[in-house]
């Protein structure tokens, strides 16, 4: 099982790394003021962090399957919770990572921008790399500056930051936590395993309420406004600690949100 465990935090460590990079790929859009390629280009982020995905959620409802076995037959009793709070912590560190690649994308991403606009598609553009370009990708890596008095007078509300927070929570806590009810109530496992959309069904109303539109404004005045645009990278870091934030306050919402899981599957 501890094999299985490396794999699957590896796997969400790419899931949350690819979904946080996201946020690079916006701002070379935004550099480039080529916002309608970048999104395009989002496409990829969504396929590696899916690929990963349907890797990945097979082998963390192993742990409770093999979980329920060995306590139905009487044997040691199986950390289950530990194995998932320790997969909520590499999604911690997948998100801490693309935090610190970030300027390093936001340039790489600025070059295969300006090199889609030129090949035209993206299979032409994948046709058209050399291993020589490949080696001097090396020229993009960037080493993070943070500095947190930078960050006070962007001008995003605060109640934002914190939703955002709490979205991210959320969504990183939701399958994980449908899996944990189905090992609690071992009776209707298949329905609490199949139960993570009441808790992402939340995140997603506020997401699609709150935080894309709020995100969608933030973008476009970067793209009228040069001056704002310096400090697009800035609120982009912010968002992308918000949301290390979320992942580390899921550690919190994992049990209360199991038990609410199951709670609602009995009503059923």
């Amino acid at each position: 099982m501890t094999n299985s465990l490396i794999v699957v935090c590896l796997l969400t460590m790419i899931i949350h790394t690819a979904e946080t990079l996201s946020y690079s790929v916006r701002f070379a859009g935004v550099r480039l003021n080529k916002i309608a390629i970048a999104l395009s280009l989002t496409g990829i982020i969504v396929l590696v962090s899916r690929t990963a995905n349907m890797v990945q959620a097979p082998l963390t409802a192993k742990f409770v399957d093999y979980a329920n076995t060995v306590n139905s037959n009487g044997g040691p009793v199986f950390p289950l919770e530990n194995y998932l709070r320790i997969i909520l912590l590499a999604s911690s560190l997948g998100t801490l990572l693309a935090i610190a690649v970030f300027p390093t994308f936001v340039g790489l991403f600025q070059r295969i921008i300006a090199r889609l606009e030129i090949e035209g598609s993206l299979p032409k553009l994948l046709g058209s790399v050399t291993i020589g370009q490949l080696k001097n990708t090396r020229k993009y890596i960037r080493k993070p500056k943070i500095k947190l008095y930078s960050f006070r007078y962007l001008g995003i509300p605060k109640r934002f930051i914190v939703l955002n927070i709490f979205v991210t929570a959320f969504y990183t806590v939701g399958v994980l936590a449908s899996l944990y009810a189905a090992h609690l109530v071992p009776a209707f496992s298949t329905t609490a395993s199949q139960a993570s959309g009441l808790i992402n069904g939340m995140a997603t109303i506020l997401l699609t309420i709150f935080i894309d539109p709020q995100l969608g404004l933030i973008t476009h005045k970067a793209i009228e406004n040069i001056e704002y645009r310096d400090q697009l990278g800035k609120i982009y870091v912010l968002l992308m600690g918000s949301r290390f934030l979320g992942t580390l306050l899921a550690q919190l919402f994992l049990e209360p949100s199991a038990h609410f899981i199951t709670m609602l599957v009995k009503l059923l």
